[in-house]
């Protein structure tokens, strides 16, 4: 008995990734409007074949217990930056499939290239360009005069053909720039589209484990700052970092949002140079570059970042409003989160703020998403209300409930380490995270509520 090999049709959803048997205006899953586009899946051999005892098929897989696998160490290799090991986890492992996004002229091109020439060095690597031709690559490595005697390119946007090309040179690393232009001969629609994005990043993350190959592969993103394409993009991948920074900013930041081989929201510092980017191996000191002239409202904090501490300053804003409804207004922190703060402060600090204008800015571009800031931030809208300036070598961290105590953090040693080994004589922490050894000369006050932090100040 023959079977014939039919032709699927789904329709699926680019920000979700949910499938549907029909077009709709509207996901039922992610609520979007008009996100929904057809999806043509590959021609393949009915899976009722399979129940047959005569089918033909060579099974290759073999089920295994989980004790007799052999645990072997991968080695991780160095991509000579120890920024982007670091946001990698340690480096890179061989076999790995890593998307790196951001905005157009942010340096994605420009930093893997850079590391594809220092790796070219020690062993094979392939760089694939789709967006550029190899004379526009070529210049911009010797713009950046870098070595080009050793690294590999190829200028081609079929995947089949890559991967084909590739197998003979067996490269250990192979850079995919960018997935958003690639395409496969077998899907019928255009390069971009979700089932183009769908099926190459998939091919490609299946010859990375097959081969062994570390593949990063260049994602653009959306206007609100998230990558582009189906969110099953980003599932199939092991490591999902961004690359951001605004273009009147010479400093870029690397963040990591999914990664299989190390902690997520890793955070590395480059800074944007003539001759490509350099890592900021202290970024604490970019991002303490205070005024000449202290001004009430400024503060220095301490949040963690992925596996390190990282201080930035905090400055806030209280205004008398001529408006009925007072603004608030955060840049680097939570709206809502400022909302509920201001009105612990209101109920347990006995400062009403509902006729001020509230402004909240983290200097140097950071965006604050843990809850550590919650004290510094109470602290530094008192010094503002107050125009009270606060002393330029104290810093403050820690979390603020609604009952108006003041919870501990992660890492609170680590954290007053840090504020210490930059010159910091005082802090105001949680007084579970006060430490029972000094660390050197820093006087450090443990609080347990928000009214003894205020006494303090």
């Amino acid at each position: 008995m023959s079977f014939m090999a039919k032709s699927k049709t789904a329709w699926v959803c680019n920000e979700c990734g949910a499938d549907f048997s029909r077009w709709m205006g509207q996901c039922n899953e992610c609520k979007s409007w008009n996100t929904i586009t057809e999806y043509k899946v590959a021609k393949s051999t009915s899976p009722s074949v399979a129940k047959f005892s005569g089918y033909a098929g060579q099974v290759t897989a073999k089920i295994e217990t989980l004790e007799s696998i052999e645990l072997t160490e991968l080695p991780r290799i160095s991509s000579g930056l120890q920024e982007f090991d670091r946001v990698l986890g340690g480096g890179i492992v061989p076999g790995s499939a890593v998307l790196i996004g951001g905005s157009p002229g942010a340096g994605k091109s420009t930093l893997l290239l850079q590391t594809m020439c220092h790796l070219a060095k020690h062993m094979p690597v392939l760089y694939v360009t789709g967006e550029e031709s190899l004379q526009q690559v070529a210049m911009r490595a010797d713009r950046l005069k870098l070595p080009k005697d050793k690294l590999k390119l190829l200028s081609e946007t079929n995947v089949e053909n890559i991967c084909l090309l590739a197998s003979e040179i067996k490269p250990s690393i192979m850079v995919i720039d960018s997935i958003q232009v690639m395409h496969m001969t077998d899907i019928q629609s255009a390069p971009g589209s979700v089932s183009q994005v769908r099926e190459t990043a998939a091919f490609l993350t299946r010859y990375a484990k097959q081969n062994h190959v570390a593949i990063f592969m260049v994602g653009h993103v959306t206007k609100d700052g998230t990558l582009a394409g189906p969110k099953v993009l980003e599932h199939c991948i092991d490591c999902s970092i961004l690359l951001d920074g605004s273009t009147d900013s010479r400093y870029r930041t690397l963040r990591s949002h999914k990664n299989r081989f190390g902690a997520v929201n890793e955070l590395g510092v480059f800074a944007m140079t003539e001759l490509g980017m350099k890592e900021v191996k202290n970024p604490s000191a970019i991002f303490l570059s205070r005024a000449d002239i202290p001004a009430a409202g400024s503060l220095v904090m301490v949040i963690w970042e992925g596996t390190r501490p990282l201080m930035v300053e905090i400055q806030a804003l209280a205004d008398h409003s001529m408006l009925g409804n007072p603004r608030r207004v955060t840049v680097g922190l939570e709206q809502n989160r400022l909302a509920l703060l201001l009105a612990v402060l209101h109920r347990h600090g006995g400062l009403a703020l509902g006729d001020q204008d509230v402004f909240v800015n983290i200097v140097g571009g950071v965006k604050v998403s843990e809850t550590a800031a919650d004290l510094a931030l109470l602290v530094a809208l008192v010094s503002s209300f107050k125009n009270q300036i606060l002393a330029q070598d104290l810093v403050v961290f820690g979390e603020v409930g609604l009952s108006g105590e003041i919870r501990p953090v992660q890492n609170g040693i680590e954290r007053l380490k840090e504020a210490a080994k930059h010159g910091f004589k005082r802090a105001i922490v949680p007084k579970q995270n006060a430490p029972k050894q000094p660390i050197g000369d820093m006087q450090v006050i443990g609080v347990s509520q928000l009214s003894e932090a205020l006494e303090v100040i």
